[in-house]
């Protein structure tokens, strides 16, 4: 069965309202043959990665940059799974109060090098998550647990 990974950090209120949207998206019952595995960035191990055919990215932006447990996680697992997951898909979404442009392209030049496919546009939200915004939260999770379907 493909496994879905979704690494996550999630601090706040308004990125758990986007986790929620995410995994109810991933596990909708429409979507049959697809597992969905959780794991806290400051959690995962490479083998997480490796044992995963796709993944989901959560991280609230800080300062400009992806949060520290994101980046912690990239630095855990990139150079043991570097060569063994090129070619995955990814999605990540990700809130900010002052913008996510860094932590965006923090995320894109990490997944570029690990050699990860862009599965779908990320979910970008800056301020209280709107029901759009949460919608389209549901979607991500949806979009590419449908992808990796059997």
């Amino acid at each position: 069965m493909p496994k879905l990974l979704l690494i996550h950090h999630t601090p706040s209120p308004h990125m758990q309202e986007m986790f929620e949207a995410v995994v109810a998206g991933a596990t909708d019952p429409e979507i049959q043959g697809v597992e969905l595995v959780r794991r806290a960035a400051l959690a995962v191990t490479a083998s997480d990665v490796l044992e995963a055919d796709g993944y989901l990215l959560g991280t609230p932006a800080n300062l400009g940059y992806m949060s520290g447990a994101l980046k912690h996680a990239f630095d855990t697992f990139y150079y043991p799974c570097l060569d063994s997951t090129r070619g995955r898909p990814y999605a990540m979404y990700m809130h900010g109060n002052q913008g996510t442009e860094g932590a965006e392209r923090g995320v894109e030049n990490i997944t570029t090098g690990l050699g990860w496919e862009k599965a779908a546009a990320a979910v970008l939200v800056s301020g209280p998550p709107s029901k759009q915004d949460v919608e389209r939260c549901w979607e991500l999770g949806a979009t590419l647990a449908a992808q990796l379907m059997p």
